[in-house]
């Protein structure tokens, strides 16, 4: 199952997977949210938690997600993955120099400081834009 992490600033989502995530589960909620996000956003930030109650990711689920990242691949501003999950922690290593965003990891007690990081301010460049 997927649902969404309330509380996040504007250009900012956040998910939470728990139990067995399936290609409905991104069909139905993560990938309309992040659709309408990107409509009015030109980046943005993502939070993913994946906590102690994860089973695993069907199929579907990880065909869906690679679908997502590549129609979006240069619209990520930062993405946190949060996650005691081994492989996923690995792999998020291994294969970190390929997101085009600033990736950072952080164990499921880290949360808030994942929350806090997705939330920091955009800086603001030298045309004023953010």
């Amino acid at each position: 199952m997927i649902e969404q992490i309330p509380g996040l600033p504007a250009g900012a989502l956040g998910f939470r997977a728990s139990g067995q995530v399936t290609a409905t589960d991104y069909s139905q909620v993560l990938v309309p949210d992040i659709e309408a996000a990107f409509a009015i956003n030109r980046k943005l930030r993502l939070l993913y938690h994946v906590g102690p109650d994860f089973t695993g990711f069907d199929a579907g689920a990880m065909w869906e997600d690679a679908q997502l990242g590549f129609r979006h691949f240069s619209g990520w501003d930062r993405v946190a993955l949060v996650t005691d999950v081994p492989w996923m922690r690995v792999t998020a290593t291994a294969m970190g120099f390929a997101v085009p965003a600033e990736l950072k990891l952080f164990h499921n007690a880290q949360f808030d400081e994942a929350m806090a990081w997705i939330s920091e301010p955009r800086p603001v460049d030298d045309d004023g834009n953010k």
